[in-house]
């Protein structure tokens, strides 16, 4: 049964908070995520009148830490599942004749 956000102490719901609003970066050419864009939380803790910011950022890292590891899982659980069907894409030949 999951857990109620109501049941976390208020630095970690505000971290679940805060964090929702904090972009992701993405690597272009791999589709990869590398993590949350960490500039913009001095906004966020002044916009929402954060007390205990060190508190609330590390509980932020655990967080984004943990969907790091689960999202290069489901990277490599991918990859592998497509070298099994025959390789990284479709190759294409074409018969000309001329």
């Amino acid at each position: 049964m999951p857990l109620e956000i109501s049941v976390f102490p208020e630095e970690v719901q505000m971290a679940f908070f805060i964090s929702d609003f904090v972009s992701e970066k993405w690597d272009g050419m791999s589709g990869t995520y590398m993590g949350k864009n960490w500039t913009e939380t001095t906004q966020l803790f002044d916009l929402y009148e954060v007390e205990d910011r060190k508190e609330v950022l590390y509980f932020m890292k655990v967080y984004d830490s943990l969907v790091q590891r689960k999202r290069m899982a489901d990277q490599k659980r991918k990859e592998s599942r497509n070298k099994q069907k025959g390789g990284e894409g479709t190759t294409y030949t074409h018969n000309i004749q001329g």
